[in-house]
């Protein structure tokens, strides 16, 4: 029913969409679709109403292809914001909310590697070891867009900083890059598992403060290791990776 909000699938026919229970919908003839990137844009269209999100599963990801909504709606709100981006006030709270947002993303760094501090927990004489090491982990989990457990909120800070080390650790400190897994299901999620058991094990000696040999820890051997990521270097793991 076009009065109602939906979330729907594609359909080869280009006035024609799938609802989730499978039924196939016909658009209204005044309806058009409004194709993802102007994010303010969308919002409005989405508070007046109704419309249908159209969704499309790639893989593991769930991709916008935009929303169908009333052409009058679509374009009304267009110009609206056209108007008010051209007015100079416009540009400076946009940017004060630039700033604002880079600086929460600069305090959620910091914060997010003292998380990772906690649960590494070393022993006092390997804390330069430590700090060097939640350092790397935060630089690589916390920028926005980097598909990592850092950016979710569906689990607890400290939950997400264990999980963005023990990835890291499966990333740097093991074979798993280049480990040929079986097409079987789980199989995968079982590597990892005994990966982790391996990783928090050897964090276990460092928090206990037992002697390591520098040339044959895979730990400091990762962390020595200062060469910048390559065309040849494994992509980083999504967040799909980041499982505990």
């Amino acid at each position: 029913m076009p009065e109602q909000n939906r979330e729907v699938r594609p359909h080869p026919h280009p006035r024609k969409v799938i609802s989730h229970d499978g039924h196939i919908l016909t658009l209204p003839d005044t309806w058009e679709l409004l194709e993802p990137g102007d994010a303010a844009l969308t919002r409005r269209v989405k508070a007046a109403g109704p419309t249908w999100t159209v969704k499309e599963k790639r893989g593991r990801r769930v991709i916008s292809l935009g929303i169908w909504a009333a052409k009058e709606s679509i374009e009304t709100n267009r110009l609206k914001l056209l108007i008010e981006r051209q007015d100079p006030s416009y540009k400076k709270r946009l940017q004060a909310g630039r700033e604002r947002r880079a600086k929460q993303e600069a305090n959620y760094a910091i914060d997010f590697r003292q998380e990772i501090l906690a649960y590494l927990n070393f022993h006092s004489r390997y804390q330069a070891l430590a700090e060097e090491m939640a350092t790397r982990i935060a630089e690589h989990a916390t920028p926005v867009g980097s598909g990592t457990v850092a950016r979710t909120k569906r689990i607890p800070i400290e939950k997400r900083a264990e999980a963005a080390t023990i990835a890291w650790m499966r990333h740097q400190t093991t074979a798993y890059d280049h480990m040929h897994i079986a097409r079987v299901k789980g199989e995968r999620r079982e590597v990892r598992r005994r990966l982790a058991a391996q990783s928090k094990a050897l964090l276990e000696s460092y928090r206990r403060g037992r002697d390591s040999n520098a040339q044959s820890c895979p730990l400091q051997n990762a962390l020595s290791n200062s060469r910048p990521h390559s065309a040849d270097t494994p992509a980083s793991p999504t967040q799909a990776e980041f499982s505990l």
